[in-house]
């Protein structure tokens, strides 16, 4: 049986490739050839792409297609985009997905904002630079564990990239996990398990915002 979920690393297309040709925007043309394969196999692509000053997270799925854009841009990425102003799950075929683009993993109130806004797994797509995998892995691990909620995360692969991609559950056992090559990993996300994580350890209810 084929994966219902396909995640591909951040500018999957392009990379960070800055000139202004390799941008694309809506209906988004490069995504034809996705959205025929989404068709055939009944199921979703998530990734980012180029859309202007936007680094635009997507879901793709037979149904329709949603965005999220990167809210905060790394570094020299700041010359290129603009971040996005917006953090909300995607309502797509295969439940709210709670999308992150590359930094945005390192800031926890972007995955908390969208688990407290319903989101049912986190995904985070991503080009995390070979000299900070460590980073990488503790960062992807505490998203899930700290929000109770399932997280596929992809990220690019060697020489540029750590690799590092996994699939963790909401209690952060790493279902799968890549090396630091090309690969490709499988797993079943388990939404009923997060509903009882969250009643084993009610952090999230236990939340006393007025005082932080």
């Amino acid at each position: 049986m084929g994966a219902n979920i396909i995640v591909l690393p951040e500018l999957f297309l392009t990379g960070f490739c800055y000139e202004e040709d390799l941008s694309d925007n809506f209906p988004y043309k490069t995504l034809e050839p996705l959205r025929y394969f989404v068709q055939e196999h009944g199921c979703m692509i998530i990734s980012s792409i180029k859309d202007g000053r936007t680094n635009l997270g997507f879901c793709l799925d037979s149904e329709d297609i949603c965005f999220q854009p990167k809210i905060h841009p790394f570094g020299p990425e700041k010359e290129h985009f603009d971040g996005g102003s917006r953090i909300s799950p995607l309502e797509t075929s295969f439940g709210k997905v709670g999308l992150e683009v590359c930094y945005d993993l390192r800031f926890p109130e972007v995955a908390r904002k969208l688990a407290l806004e319903g989101a049912d797994y986190l995904v985070t797509v991503a080009q995390f630079p070979a000299s900070r995998g460590h980073h990488w892995r503790t960062l992807c691990l505490a998203r899930a564990i700290e929000n109770q909620i399932p997280h596929i995360a992809c990220n690019g692969s060697v020489p540029e990239f750590c690799g590092g991609s996994m699939i963790i559950d909401s209690w952060g056992e790493i279902l799968a996990e890549a090396g630091k090559k090309e690969s490709l990993i499988m797993g079943e996300v388990d939404l009923n398990h997060r509903d009882l994580v969250r009643e084993q350890i009610s952090a999230l209810k236990d939340r006393r915002p007025k005082v932080y």
